[in-house]
This record gives C-alpha cells, sequence and structure tokens, in this order.
C-alpha cells in the first residue's frame, strides 16, 4: 500500500466512521485546538469532553485565560492531573498576549517555544486549525504506526520515535492535511486502541504486519517496567470553630505546583508527635486528634500513601491569618480554587467523617 493509498483508505473510513461531534471540532481556532490538545494528553476523551467545555465557558478567548488569575485556572483544572499543563496553558497564553500580540502564532517552531507544546501538539494545533501541512504523532498514532509496520522497541526510545517521525511523515498527505490527522487520531482511539483492537473494523488491516503475523497484541513495545517507589506523608485536616479547614497554597514548581493542600506534617504519626508539629510548625494548638485509614495516590513515578488526621485548633492564630499564602476554607460552601485531587476528596468528605467521629461512628 503506497502512501497515498493509505491516507485515502483512513479517510474513506473516517468519512463514515469517525468522530465528527467532539466539542472542539465546532469553531476550529488555533486556541480551541490548543486547549483540547493539552487537556488529551495522557487523559481519556471521555474524562476531558465536560472539562473542556467548562473551561470554553470561564475562558472563551486566549486573553481571558492570560487574564484569568492561576488559581482560577487550577480550579478548572482540580481532578484532571498533570497540573502543569495549567500553569503552562495560563504561562503561555499570557506570552502569547505580551508578545505576539495576542495572536496565536501559526508557524511551527514558534509555537514548539511556548511553554509545555512540543512537537506533536504544535502540529496537531496547525494541522486542525489551519490545514498546515504537519505531521502528527501522539500515542494513537504511535500505536497504529508501530502495528502497521510492526516497529520494534519502546516508542519512547529516539531511534523508534525518529523512525515513527519519518514513517508519519512519509504517509501525512499534503492535501486534507486536517481531515487525515483527525482520522488517524481517530482510528487509535476507536479501532486500533491498546486493548481489544477492533481489526476486523480497520481499513488498513490488510497491509498491517502485525494483523497479518497474528501479533498485533504485541505492540508498541511496552516500556521497560521499574519499580515505584512509596513515599508517606502526612495530611492534617485541622478545623476551626466555625468548621473551616486550614488551607496553604504549595510553591509554584514542584507537585501540584500552585494548587492549594492541607498542611502536610514531617513527623511521627501520633498524637503527641503532630499536636507538637502543629504548635511549632504552624502556631496552632489541637485537640480532638483522629486518625483516619490511609489513602493511596499513584503519581506516574512514585505512589503517595497518605494518612489524614483530622483536629480542632484551640483558639484563635493571627500568625496563621496573616500570611498570603493560608486560608480557612469553607467545605460546605467551597469556592474556586485549584485543589488536588486527593485533597478535594479529604475536603468533600470531611464533614462526614467530623460527623462520624462525632457519633463514634469510625469505620
Amino acid at each position: 500500500m503506497t502512501a497515498s493509498e493509505f491516507s485515502t483508505a483512513l479517510l474513506r473510513w473516517h468519512d463514515v466512521h469517525g468522530r465528527h461531534d467532539l466539542p472542539w471540532q465546532s469553531n476550529m481556532t488555533a486556541y480551541r485546538i490548543w486547549i483540547s490538545e493539552i487537556m488529551l494528553q495522557q487523559t481519556q476523551v471521555a474524562t476531558v469532553i465536560p472539562y473542556y467545555q467548562r473551561f470554553l465557558s470561564s475562558f472563551p478567548t486566549l486573553s481571558d485565560l492570560a487574564n484569568a488569575h492561576l488559581d482560577d485556572v487550577l480550579h478548572h483544572w482540580t481532578g484532571l492531573g498533570y497540573y502543569a499543563r495549567a500553569r503552562n496553558l495560563h504561562r503561555t497564553a499570557i506570552s502569547i498576549m505580551n508578545d505576539y500580540a495576542g495572536q496565536f502564532p501559526n508557524d511551527l517552531e514558534t509555537i514548539i517555544s511556548l511553554p509545555g507544546i512540543g512537537r506533536s501538539t504544535a502540529s496537531a494545533i496547525l494541522a486542525l486549525s489551519d490545514n498546515q501541512h504537519h505531521a502528527i504523532l501522539d500515542g494513537n498514532v504511535k500505536r497504529v504506526l508501530t502495528r502497521y509496520f510492526a516497529i520494534d522497541g519502546w516508542p519512547g526510545l529516539r531511534q523508534v520515535e525518529q523512525l515513527l517521525w519519518q514513517h508519519a511523515e512519509d504517509l501525512t498527505p499534503k492535501s486534507k492535511t486536517a481531515q487525515y490527522t483527525q482520522a488517524i487520531m481517530d482510528l487509535g482511539a476507536t479501532v486500533c486502541t491498546r486493548s481489544r483492537p477492533k481489526c476486523n473494523d480497520c481499513p488498513l488491516h490488510s497491509n498491517c504486519l502485525a494483523f497479518k503475523n497474528n501479533t498485533v497484541s504485541e505492540y508498541p513495545t511496552s516500556k521497560p517496567k521499574k519499580s515505584i517507589p512509596v513515599k508517606k506523608t502526612i495530611m492534617l485536616l485541622l478545623r476551626n470553630s466555625e468548621n473551616q479547614v486550614l488551607l496553604q497554597q504549595r510553591p509554584p514548581s514542584g507537585i501540584w505546583g500552585g494548587l492549594w493542600s492541607v498542611p502536610e506534617a514531617d513527623c511521627k504519626v501520633d498524637n503527641k508527635s503532630i499536636s507538637q508539629w502543629s504548635q511549632k510548625q504552624l502556631h496552632l494548638k489541637i485537640a480532638n486528634v483522629f486518625f483516619a485509614k490511609p489513602l493511596r495516590h499513584t503519581f506516574s513515578h512514585f505512589h503517595l500513601d497518605i494518612t489524614p488526621v483530622y483536629a480542632s485548633v484551640i483558639g484563635d492564630s493571627p500568625v496563621i491569618m496573616e500570611q498570603a499564602d493560608t486560608v480557612w476554607y469553607n467545605t460546605s460552601e467551597p469556592d474556586s480554587r485549584g485543589l488536588a485531587a486527593p485533597v478535594k476528596k479529604l475536603l468533600d468528605t470531611h464533614n462526614d467523617v467530623i460527623a462520624k467521629v462525632k457519633t463514634g461512628v469510625t469505620t
């Protein structure tokens, strides 16, 4: 099958079987495509759609995003994970407003130079919004090509990725680039899936080497496994007399950068140690300490085992209230701020846990 036959078969399939009603497929501006492509990194379409719709409702234009507070942007990202994506969106919007007169750049190298945008994402933005002739190589495309050409080796390896880029460029047609780009992404997402691929529905299966050799499940080659380390932390849910919970804003970089979180204690998991740590680090006296069952939150490179500790604060603390990165958070009427997923979960269930503790029902 020639490159022309490959693209023709794929385009014909997409006309009938492709996805045509995704929210970012209407009014396909560079801004809207950019937001969708960033959200879709490491995240399934079904998960992204409601986040995308809320995000675009609050930030319909690039200038709206640039002028927004980072807290508000992170709030709209809460639960989506990989929060550096949201921080980079905000940084990029500000950069475009300041350096490019508010106009989204329309050349590949300039877009790649912006925070959080790689080659494939930049190519997708230009191909889908402006029909420019650029190949993409996201996870779906990698899966299609590794199977079609039976390419051995983890796609994250430089030599394998270079080979995949060459194939992607050779196959991308100079006309109908936008349609082809959407078609190959759709094929990977709906037919050439990671598990249980629908090979008999694929318009390319008669020339797919993995299908011919009955080795589809072997591609793409998995990343070499490494043992994932486990880290532990103590999260303190400290409530004042109004049942508000103490939150602190995390530093702008690192895990959960810029998000709001409950204090994390670096001490032993016992009543005396927790009380001493709160007195020394937060200048807060606490009582009614309750240790909940640990919960695990998994990142891409480590597990985090969290021990939630609930306690009431005795008296007032003017030192805490004077700190700009510290607030008392009303869990019954939550405001708009960025929260890490496990922190949001703890805050959402805070009142229920306290009610059970007070009644002696803690299981």
